[in-house]
């Protein structure tokens, strides 16, 4: 097959899938700039174009550590029901308007609960926000299905808290499980409780690693924990030497382990250099099971779009090879067989029919 280049424009009409997107990570300047205002928080500017700006450039530090430190301002308008809401819902409808058709949005519900929700509460009113935000997504003829994974900070003490959440809330909305925060320091094993009664509660887990720490986090989040996909994952080329896999990525390749791969918030960072060199293209061309996601796009000035843009214009990449980690994306969603099937046959493969 011909490799088939595409401009900015075709790609905005794609079908796309996201898996690795935070809620917190996302919202609109201007709303966070009026919710600030209703709530009495004194943000960097009040100008939402000003904002996005600091946000962009705040990010780009190269420090994980500090990258997750711009995010005290979006949780200081998420405190209450209708800051959920309003998030949720246009959590939504972004995506939409993005060509994304499935997404897996993610959060911790434990950041939430500083203005007396409990933590059922925030569950509840983030689920009832996306709800409108899909029925109107719908009625607009763009639909979009979006699951939600709920996180557990990992340097805190509230994981199994978390999970248990995941596991009562799995028949409403919450299709699996993470934890975030910062990873070196805090390994994955230490919430292993967590992830064992997930497993027996059949409640499917992606674990952050292989972004700020290298592959004993990665071995951690498969081989003790039993995650079933990697949130960033690009560390796993520690070990690949001149295109000989080692046995953990032998394992992760040969088991299809979905690499949730973020290229625009790993340049920033600095769990890679650029986007000509960052791993999703030796691994896509290695066979490795990668997905392209935006990871936080307020944050990362980012969207889908974008990023498939990036990887056109700076790393050669072809129509091809975006339908590729699209179906990827589908193939590995925490979604019935079914349902992920009938997704691709009816929807992504005609949208990638040029």
């Amino acid at each position: 097959m011909t490799a088939t280049r595409v401009d900015a424009e075709v790609i905005r009409r794609l079908p796309k899938a996201v898996l690795h997107d935070h809620l917190d990570g996302g919202l609109r300047p201007a709303t966070v700039v009026e919710l600030a205002a209703e709530v009495g928080h004194t943000l960097p500017t009040t100008d939402p174009d000003e904002l996005a700006a600091w946000y962009f450039e705040a990010a780009n530090s190269g420090d994980l550590v500090r990258y997750i430190a711009t995010f005290e301002h979006t949780l200081a308008v998420m405190q209450s029901r209708e800051g959920l809401l309003r998030t949720a819902e246009e959590y939504v409808l972004d995506l939409a308007a993005d060509g994304v058709v499935y997404g897996e949005v993610r959060y911790a519900p434990e950041l939430n609960t500083n203005g007396g929700l409990s933590l059922a509460e925030v569950v509840e009113t983030v689920q009832e926000g996306l709800a409108a935000g899909m029925a109107k997504a719908a009625a607009a003829g763009t639909p979009v299905r979006v699951g939600t994974l709920l996180c557990g900070m990992r340097m805190f003490d509230r994981v199994r808290e978390a999970a248990d959440l995941a596991v009562a809330f799995r028949d409403a909305g919450v299709v699996g499980f993470d934890i975030a925060g910062a990873e070196a320091g805090f390994p994955a094993a230490d919430h292993l409780a967590a992830f064992e009664h997930l497993r027996r509660e059949s409640v499917p887990f992606t674990i952050h690693a292989g972004e700020a720490d290298g592959l004993s986090s990665i071995h951690q989040a498969l081989q003790i924990c039993g995650a079933q996909r990697l949130g960033h994952g690009v560390r796993i080329t520690d070990d690949i030497v001149d295109g000989k896999l080692g046995r953990l990525a032998g394992w992760v390749r040969d088991r299809r382990i979905a690499l949730e791969m973020c290229p625009t918030s790993n340049l920033q960072t600095g769990a890679a250099t650029s986007i000509a060199e960052h791993p999703i293209t030796a691994l896509k061309d290695l066979g490795f099971r990668v997905t392209l996601n935006t990871d936080n796009r307020l944050v990362s000035g980012t969207t889908m779009t974008r990023e498939m843009s990036l990887l056109v214009e700076q790393a050669d990449w072809s129509v091809e090879d975006l339908r590729t980690v699209t179906v990827n994306a589908v193939k590995s969603a925490f979604m019935p067989f079914d349902e992920r099937k009938a997704l691709i046959e009816d929807v992504v493969l005609p949208g990638y029919a040029l």
